[in-house]
This record gives C-alpha cells, sequence and structure tokens, in this order.
C-alpha cells in the first residue's frame, strides 16, 4: 500500500482542481555523466523521468529551467529510448524540437540560484550516481533549497544526489527521514549492481535514512516535509503532482 500521506496529498490535489499557475517557476536538474562505469556503455538521464514531469508542468503554465553540471547537451540513457519504455510524455518529447532543443542547451549548474525558483525537481537514470551525488553546486542548491523550505523531488536514481547534502545542522539531510530510492532489488533486476558506485537504497539507509519502498516498477513516493523522494520510473507522475501541489498551497 502507497504512503498514506502521499495517498491524501494526491486526493487533495485532484479535489482542487488546482488552475495553471502561471507564476511558479521550477528548476530541473538533468546529469552531464554519459558513460556506464567501464562497461563501455552509455547512460545518462532516463528519458521518460524528465518527460512527464516537464510535460506536467508545462502544460499547467510552470515557467521551467533546465540545468545541468556541465550546461549544453544532457545525455539520454539510450536504454531509456527502448520502444517498450515509451509512454504519451516521451512520445511528445521526440516530436517536440523546442523541447529538445533545451536539452541539448542546458544551463550550467553553476549560474542558477535557489531564490529564483519555487522548487527543483531531480529526475534520475543512472548519470547522477556519478556527478550529481558529487556535484558541489548542486550539493549548495539542494541545501539552499532545503534551508529554505522550498519543494524538492528527487526520483529514482536522482536521490544519489543527497549523499552528501546537509541539514542545518551539519547532519545528513537524509537522517530520521522516510525516503524512497531505486532499489536494491530493482538494480539487480537490471544487472547494474557491480557496475554503478553505490547503491541508492544502501546510500540513503547509510545516511540515516528511513528507507521505504513498494512493489518493484510501481509507483511508490514518499513526502517528508519539503522533501519528496521517489522509487522508480514509474513514479514520475505522482513526485512532480505533490511538489507541484505543494508550489500552489505556498503561494496561497
Amino acid at each position: 500500500m502507497k504512503n498514506l500521506t502521499t495517498v491524501l496529498a494526491l486526493l487533495v490535489f485532484c479535489m482542487a482542481k488546482v488552475p495553471a499557475q502561471e507564476n511558479i517557476k521550477v528548476l530541473m536538474v538533468l546529469t552531464s555523466h554519459d558513460e556506464l562505469g567501464t562497461t563501455g556503455k552509455k547512460t545518462g538521464f532516463w528519458i521518460e523521468e524528465f518527460a512527464t514531469p516537464y510535460y506536467f508542468l508545462k502544460d499547467k503554465g510552470v515557467d521551467i529551467t533546465i540545468a545541468t553540471p556541465k550546461g549544453g547537451q544532457a545525455p539520454i540513457d539510450p536504454k531509456s529510448n527502448d520502444p517498450s519504455f515509451q509512454t504519451e510524455s516521451t512520445k511528445r518529447y521526440f516530436k517536440d524540437n523546442e523541447t529538445q532543443n533545451k536539452i541539448k542547451n542546458t544551463l550550467k549548474l553553476s549560474s542558477v540560484k535557489e531564490e529564483q525558483y519555487d522548487a527543483v525537481f531531480y529526475p534520475g537514470g543512472h548519470g547522477p550516481l556519478w556527478d550529481l551525488a558529487n556535484d558541489r553546486h548542486s550539493i549548495a542548491l539542494l541545501e539552499s533549497f532545503n534551508k529554505s523550505k522550498k519543494p524538492m523531488a528527487l526520483i529514482c536514481h536522482a536521490p544519489s544526489a543527497l549523499k552528501y547534502v546537509k541539514d542545518e545542522n551539519g547532519n545528513p539531510l537524509v537522517k530520521g527521514k522516510k525516503v524512497a530510492g531505486f532499489s536494491n532489488s530493482e538494480e539487480e533486476a537490471v544487472k547494474l549492481t557491480k557496475v554503478i558506485p553505490f547503491l541508492v537504497e544502501d546510500m540513503l539507509t547509510d545516511n540515516g535514512g528511513i528507507y521505504q519502498k513498494g512493489p518493484d516498477w510501481s509507483s511508490f513516493v514518499v513526502k517528508e516535509g519539503n522533501l519528496i523522494t521517489g522509487q522508480n520510473p514509474q513514479s514520475s507522475e505522482e513526485a512532480v503532482a505533490l511538489l507541484y501541489n505543494m508550489v500552489v498551497e505556498a503561494k496561497r
């Protein structure tokens, strides 16, 4: 059963029929890393985990900025282009030249500031395990969003970006918090446990997080204060709906 808080929040969101908010600004942070360890294969961000939240927000009039550690082209994990993983959102993306151009010309993460945005969303893919987990600009950005109590959503492998993020007391941000992220069993299913630098589930637990999960490959999202974490690609819509609702409520 899904986290009760998450379910109730989504029910409130649906019942409220919140109108589009043209004055909302959301930052989306993608990986710049495209090498899958020493395998010689490519990785990057998972296209569905970007496309579904992006169009959810865009269709509500949200102003979206996309940034990466290096700026420029954000690499798409080639596996996420497989026909079996396509959704209405990904099909829309591959027909959307304007958004594809944004992915080719992302801003450098060092050039964006928390005060410019109402919330931040981190899509996953294996790439973040290598760069966003260690990127000082990403770490500082998340710490600033947390200090300002603004909504932060990270799904699938993107919670790896929380590895070195601290709270205002110098403790790991996830310590004592209920969190989700790509599970060990799901990583085992894709046969990459020996390839990636660390397992998301193990990292969150080692940092004192209260790791929670649902069935593999099913949407599972946890909300703890202003922090939203999702387990897998299937969690992208649920996570972005919570993030959007939180921003709208904060602006009322």
